[in-house]
């Protein structure tokens, strides 16, 4: 203790801290949001980032002036977390005014792709009017590599695990029986499997069909389901889809399903029409008594025009885009924004997407067994979107015969990536004459 009269001195180390701590606390509240250990922004009702914090434009690789006002929150959305967001994310929001830790990817700038976890909330005005939403971005990468990592080792595990119980079972008398009944219940399921989709398409005139159903597993019963039938005067309804589950539940939900949207095109073929319908069904036979079940569908009017092309009206409920392949050699989907998941809610909004089939044109229908293949060496990466897109541009223009070949092949090396059944559906109108051949440099030389 000094005496009395004496200095002071210079401050000790801890009042230097304090000093420190205390010049921390005089940033403003605008500069801790913006340089935030996670991404904020907020949107217009419609989407319109309005505010947008420096960390997550970081991450993104963006200027602020390239996005607020400019971009919607979807637009900064790889296309499976497009999908995503207006199939399960957009409805929940606006159904319970918030959600928390929902997986979303973003994309980088530069091809790149950001796995986020995110979360909103709607802030209401005064008089409860919506006003904007609130959004908080956490980078998820880590999170991400640790769940592949786990799942590794639970698949080595599991592996390790059934080779260890082949070996004790080679020498078991019971086993050959057991393989056996194996078979006779894959010959039932096949046979069961077959009596939920048309022996065989009808011929329509000026169209080319094709079809493949591909199954991941023998010893399931798959819930994918496709057709296509006469509505009327040179109109012809298609449709194809997936149900939830597998199994004799899942067969049940098929069959329900497909007769039901062959009873509506009778009624009303226009193809919103006919989903609400189908809703409507599956809501009242399943989810509201008790056991939720749903599908995603895709459903379709072709009508033949006299000039050799065929309009296309499309409706989707929760289901992949469909994939156009025109005949000058362009591919690109056909979005069907807005579609629920159908039979998940009493009354659910479907609305429709046309364009017009040329000679030589062709429209794909695909199940997400496809898109959701599991790829590399490691199977830690999903085929997705835009690789089937880059599929078709490389075969593009082609027949519906030569496209479902392809992809059937393409399904077959995928080998046990291939965890979903995959249903194709390919409708083309026929060219109106062959492909001129390429002419030979050297005999127009000579």
């Amino acid at each position: 203790m000094g005496r009395v009269g004496e200095d002071a001195g210079p401050p000790d180390g801890r009042a230097a801290t304090d000093a420190a701590f205390a010049a921390l606390l005089e940033d403003s509240a605008e500069d801790l949001y913006e340089r935030a250990p996670c991404g904020y922004l907020s949107t217009l009702m419609d989407g319109t980032v309005a505010k947008i914090n420096a960390t997550l434009l970081g991450w993104l690789g963006l200027e602020r002036a390239e996005v607020v006002g400019r971009m919607r929150f979807t637009d900064l959305l790889t296309v499976g977390g497009k999908l995503y967001h207006e199939t399960h994310y957009a409805p929940l929001l606006r159904m319970q005014g918030q959600v928390h830790g929902i997986a979303l990817e973003m994309k980088v700038r530069g091809g790149g792709r950001l796995p986020t976890l995110v979360s909103s909330a709607v802030k209401h005005g005064e008089d409860g009017e919506a006003l904007l939403i609130r959004t908080t971005v956490f980078d998820a990468s880590d999170r991400r590599a640790y769940e592949a990592q786990l799942l590794r080792r639970r698949q080595e595990a599991e592996q390790a695990r059934a080779e260890a119980e082949r070996a004790r079972a080679q020498a078991d008398a019971a086993l050959r029986q057991a393989q056996t009944d194996r078979q006779r219940l894959t010959e039932a399921l096949g046979v069961l499997q077959k009596s939920l989709l048309p022996s065989a398409l009808p011929a329509v005139p000026g169209l080319e069909t094709a079809v493949s159903y591909h199954t991941a597993s023998p010893d399931r019963l798959g819930g994918d389901f496709y057709d296509l039938f006469p509505v009327g005067d040179r109109r012809w309804a298609f449709f194809l889809g997936d149900v939830c589950g597998k199994g004799p539940q899942a067969a049940s939900l098929t069959s329900l399903t497909r007769y039901t949207l062959r009873a509506a095109a009778l009624h009303d073929p226009e193809p919103a029409a006919a989903l609400r319908t189908l809703n409507a069904v599956l809501h009242e036979h399943y989810t509201a008594a008790g056991d939720p079940r749903y599908c995603t569908v895709v459903y379709g009017l072709l009508e033949e025009s006299a000039d050799g092309h065929v309009a296309v009206k499309v409706a989707s409920g929760g289901h992949p885009p469909s994939l156009l392949l025109r005949a000058d050699g362009r591919s690109e989907f056909l979005p069907t924004p807005g579609g629920l998941l159908v039979g998940i809610l009493p009354e659910a909004p479907f609305t429709t997407a046309t364009t017009v089939l040329a000679p030589g044109d062709t429209l794909l229908l695909y199940t997400d067994g496809l898109t959701e293949a599991r790829t590399g060496p490691t199977r830690e990466s999903l085929f997705g979107d835009e690789a089937l897109l880059a599929f078709a541009a490389d075969r593009a223009p082609t027949t519906p015969g030569r496209l479902v070949e392809a992809l059937t092949g393409l399904l077959k090396g995928f080998g046990d990536g291939l965890e979903d059944d995959t249903a194709l559906l390919a409708l083309g109108v026929k060219p109106t004459r062959p492909a001129r051949p390429v002419p030979d440099p050297a005999r127009r030389a000579s």
